[in-house]
């Protein structure tokens, strides 16, 4: 499996190189006024905390972004409590007074709040801030003065507590209730979990979280460390060390221009900048099945992945949003790790993320799946320019301001004047004393005293030249300061003039742009009232798609249902016309085969009428006939054809009925219309029968019995009758089943094609009259059928031709 990043680091990579490419461009933005946001995630015991913090000796990504802040900013930060944030993530700008007031009442407390920067190292870090590098941020405004401001919080469980609050602090205390919150006891008072808000520009901010304003790199990381001994850690089967909670250290940079004269910071708010840059250490992720997690541990991995999979899922509806261009709605508030960072995915902030891999094997699919996220979160694109409150002051004030005070100590110096804490009116009157001669004494002690006088008015006089040298000095001085005045003033006009046409060459331009603004605002109009417009014909050309789509679906189902009804009349009429054709077939059968024994019977009457004409001619005339003979002849039977007719002469002869093995059963007696009379002797007869054309459920249902009388053409020619016997069952399904069981035969024959009896029962019978007499039982019951499954002529029977 192969993942796709923009820089990947191997297992000797040094902290400065991961610094200078992931954390110093966030730096860099920080001061600049933008906003920067660093995640570590991975797996547990990847070396996501290592990665932040780093070792002794060896300072990770958190000590090195503070030493860079305070190299670039040391020499232009504002003294304590010059910025005061507020309770809303704001921050105010305080005059130089208040803030003198503020640090000497802070300074009076017992125990201040801020560390103080003469305090000792703590040694137990005091190697990880060690960075030779000094690194800094080049082209700092100088103008600007700066103040830090740094809090520490861990989001544990989905709740937000202040790492640097104080009072007493204990992981392993607190019981938990069903709610999963901490139930307060008299030995132990947890922490209340913070609020989270949203200030007046939609940023999300902790409400009462301790900010501590730092001056150094080494107060900064004290009060981290002072935060990191109350981080949850606890012990899993994964880390022996394990952090149990998302950490969060935010470091605050709040600027400001100073004034005109470059001595103090200006005083409106709206020149204020404020960036945030929050560096997170997240919880590992892990299989609780491997971590044998119970308990609180339990549920703390089951947050620690719910949070984490919120993030993925928030990444993944952004991704979708921009790739696909959809509005969906990122849930932010499913966790409170999404909700504090949701202005920095809106797109106010850079953000990156250092994804830590550990190349265990046990950690093969935990590390499938956090590189396969960290590769998605790459095609999201959140950040965008901040725009800075433009100041209008004349940039480089500061260090004019400073140069004018040097100018000015110097010059003090070299006429020996005061240096500090003495105005330039004392110094000059001083100066100017200092040259006159002293006056000798005024007191006349004699009126003839001649010297007191005239020495007084020598010293006058010295004072009276010394004077006039001063004045005529000062004229020099004046005229040479108008000269300078006058040159100043036309270098300032000339400065001015070409400043004015600068500023009408920017006029002009502005005003072009400004134009060429204009007509792209309109032009964009246009286009977008053209997109609207084109958007409206797409929305009605989809609508007329859907609906002919619809249409034709509809249509082409109808043709379907049109096309499979045609194919069911089709066969319907195939079926029709294979029965119509059968049944005709069948009915032209029918009168060919009673013709052709119509003719027969023609035929035969015709040869016995030859017979006896044959007889006739062929008997001798001179014999006469024996009365016996002629009575004999007389009684000798007519040749019967295979539908005789009943000799009128003959006495009436009593049917004989075939008793059925089932008597005493009701029979439904199918005869079909089709079968011709055969007006023979022996007739079948059914008692308790109901006689039907065709077989109906309704007979069926009434009777246990069926027989099926039906007629075909044997080989002969003569009219063959079969009597199909079966039983009738009723069905599951509330029906009727014929069983077939036996077939009774009835047959003609010619008596031209007799059998002879193979045992006749009386052997002085003469040859005619055995002739004349009819077929015996074991001729007409040559075929027994046997009924087996599978048979055709009934459900599930095969029958079997077997000669006795």
């Amino acid at each position: 499996t192969q993942y796709s990043f923009k820089e990947v680091f191997g297992t000797l990579v040094v902290q400065k190189e991961l610094f200078d490419v992931v954390a110093k461009p966030l730096v860099e933005d920080l001061i600049r006024g933008k906003n920067g946001l660093l995640f570590t995630y991975g797996v547990t015991g990847s070396g996501k905390t290592h990665t932040m913090t780093g070792s002794p000796g060896d300072g990770g990504l958190l000590p090195r972004c503070l030493d860079m802040i305070f190299n670039s900013i040391g020499p232009f930060q504002a003294k304590r409590f010059v910025f005061k944030l507020d309770d809303k993530n704001g921050v105010d700008v305080q005059c130089e007074v208040d803030a003198l007031l503020e640090r000497q009442k802070r300074d009076a407390m017992p125990v201040p709040k801020t560390p103080s920067g003469k305090r000792q190292i703590d040694p137990e870090f005091a190697d990880m801030i060690n960075v030779q590098d000094h690194c800094k941020v080049e082209e700092v405004d100088e103008d600007n003065v700066y103040s830090v401001f740094v809090s520490y919080i861990e989001i544990y469980n989905n709740y937000i507590y202040d790492l640097l609050e104080e009072g007493p602090f204990d992981p392993i205390k607190p019981k938990w209730n069903n709610c999963n919150t901490p139930v307060r006891n008299g030995d132990f008072i947890p922490p209340q979990s913070k609020i989270l808000r949203e200030d007046q520009n939609h940023n999300m901010y902790v409400t009462g979280c301790t900010e501590v304003e730092v001056k150094s790199t080494e107060e900064a990381f004290e009060v981290f460390w002072r935060g990191q001994k109350k981080r949850r850690i606890a012990n899993t089967q994964l880390n022996r060390e394990s952090s149990r909670s998302h950490s969060v250290f935010i470091i605050k940079l709040a600027q400001a221009p100073l004034d005109a004269d470059g001595d103090n910071v200006l005083q409106e708010k709206e020149q204020i900048t404020l960036s945030q840059l929050s560096l997170v250490d997240l919880a590992g992720s892990e299989r609780t099945n491997r971590t044998k997690a119970e308990g609180n541990r339990l549920r703390e991995a089951g947050n620690i992945n719910q949070s984490l999979m919120t993030l993925r899922t928030c990444i993944e509806v952004l991704r979708e949003n921009q790739m696909y261009g959809t509005n969906k709605m990122v849930p932010y508030r499913d966790s409170k790790l999404t909700h504090l960072f949701k202005n920095y995915f809106d797109g106010e902030g850079k953000v990156r993320m250092i994804v830590c891999v550990n190349p265990k094997a046990e950690d093969y699919e935990e590390s499938l799946q956090v590189m396969r996220f960290a590769e998605m979160t790459q095609e999201v694109e959140v950040a965008r320019p901040v725009d800075r409150p433009l100041c209008g002051l004349t940039p480089g004030r500061r260090f004019r301001n400073q140069a004018f005070r040097e100018e000015l100590s110097r010059k003090l110096e070299m006429r020996g004047g005061p240096i500090n804490g003495e105005t330039e009116e004392q110094s000059v009157s001083e100066m100017f004393l200092q040259t006159f001669p002293p006056l000798p004494s005024c007191e006349l002690l004699d009126v003839n005293d001649d010297q007191t006088l005239p020495k007084l008015i020598e010293v006058l006089e010295k004072r009276h030249k010394l004077r006039q040298m001063l004045s005529e000095e000062f004229a020099k001085n004046v005229l040479t300061f108008k000269t300078m005045l006058q040159e100043f003033d036309s270098s300032v006009v000339s400065k001015e003039n070409y400043i004015q046409g600068k500023l009408s060459e920017k006029e002009k331009t502005i005003a072009g742009q400004k134009m060429e603004l204009e007509r792209l605002e309109k032009k964009i109009k246009t286009l977008e009232y053209k997109i609207e417009i084109l958007e409206k014909t797409a929305t009605i050309y989809e609508e007329d798609k859907r609906n002919l789509q619809q249409e034709l679906e509809s249509k082409s189902q109808k043709l379907q249902r049109q096309a499979s009804d045609k194919r069911r009349l089709e066969a319907r009429l195939q079926g029709m016309v294979a029965e119509t054709t059968m049944k005709w077939e069948k009915e032209c059968e029918r009168r060919v085969a009673a013709k052709q024994l119509e003719m027969q019977n023609k035929l035969w009457v015709k040869d016995e009428k030859l017979k006896q004409l044959k007889a006739i001619v062929t008997e001798p005339k001179n014999e006469k006939p024996e009365r016996p003979s002629r009575e004999r002849d007389r009684e000798k039977p007519v040749q019967r054809s295979a539908s005789p007719s009943p000799v009128p002469n003959a006495p009436p002869v009593r049917l004989r009925h075939r008793r059925s093995r089932s008597a005493g059963e009701r029979w439904v007696d199918h005869k079909p219309p089709s079968n011709l009379p055969t007006e023979t002797v022996m007739q079948p007869h059914v008692p308790h029968a109901i006689t039907v054309a065709a077989a109906s459920e309704k007979a069926l249902a009434k009777c246990d019995k069926y027989m099926l009388t039906h007629q075909e053409l044997a080989s002969d020619g003569e009219i063959e009758t079969k009597l199909i016997k079966g039983d009738v069952f009723k069905t599951r399904g509330g029906g009727q089943a014929v069983q077939f069981t036996e077939i009774e035969t009835l047959k003609q024959e010619s008596p031209t094609g007799r059998k002879r009896r193979s045992s006749p029962s009386n052997p002085d019978t003469p040859k005619d009259a055995a002739d004349s007499e009819w077929t015996d039982v074991e001729t007409r019951c040559s075929v027994a059928v046997e009924m087996r499954a599978g048979s055709a002529l009934g459900p599930g029977y095969q029958h079997h031709a077997q000669p006795k």
